[in-house]
């Protein structure tokens, strides 16, 4: 069992690797966005592994769910007006610059990895067992303000974009 979850684990660790390379490189949004899907869904994947699949399940509802399907309309809404006028032709970078991207890639792994060398956890406690009703009554009570905001924001954002394709539609 142990080596097909390490099997498990390096898959989802190659998917989320994978879509994050499509998402930073892709010409396009929309194929920027599937990379990004596929990424969060590995990642969703990750949190199966740690057997929290109510953590999972939120990670695609909202992320996967919410978050890139307003995006996606966003990319929809913005290259809707567009159409017909010549498109920007991508240019090649220097070599400099991604020889600079690797570095800033490096440096914190290389960072983070020494002190975690240099200085290991003494122990690390087990969690105590928690249930769904007791994860949901301590995300919400505390935090429900927070959470209507950000679904507010969400919401004036996506309103917003429409707001600002109807006025450019309009004086065209």
């Amino acid at each position: 069992m142990e080596v097909l979850a390490k099997i498990a684990f390096g898959m989802y660790a190659l998917i989320i690797l994978c879509g994050g390379a499509v998402t930073v490189t892709a010409q396009s949004l929309v194929r920027a966005l599937i990379g990004l899907i596929a990424t969060l869904f590995a990642v969703a994947g990750m949190y199966l592994l740690l057997a929290a699949p109510l953590i999972a399940f939120m990670q695609i509802l909202i992320y996967v769910g919410a978050v890139c399907v307003l995006i996606f309309f966003a990319i929809m809404l913005t290259r809707a007006s567009g159409e017909g006028k010549e498109a920007a032709t991508p240019t090649a970078r220097p070599a400099h610059q991604y020889a600079n991207a690797v570095l800033v890639l490096l440096a914190p792994a290389v960072f983070l990895s020494w002190v975690i060398i240099r200085h290991p956890a003494k122990s690390v406690p087990v969690p105590a067992k928690v249930t769904v009703a007791e994860l949901g009554k301590g995300l919400l009570e505390p935090y429900t303000l927070s959470f209507e905001l950000i679904s507010v924001v969400l919401l004036v954002a996506m309103a917003g974009a429409v707001l600002l394709i109807w006025e450019k539609r309009r004086k065209e």
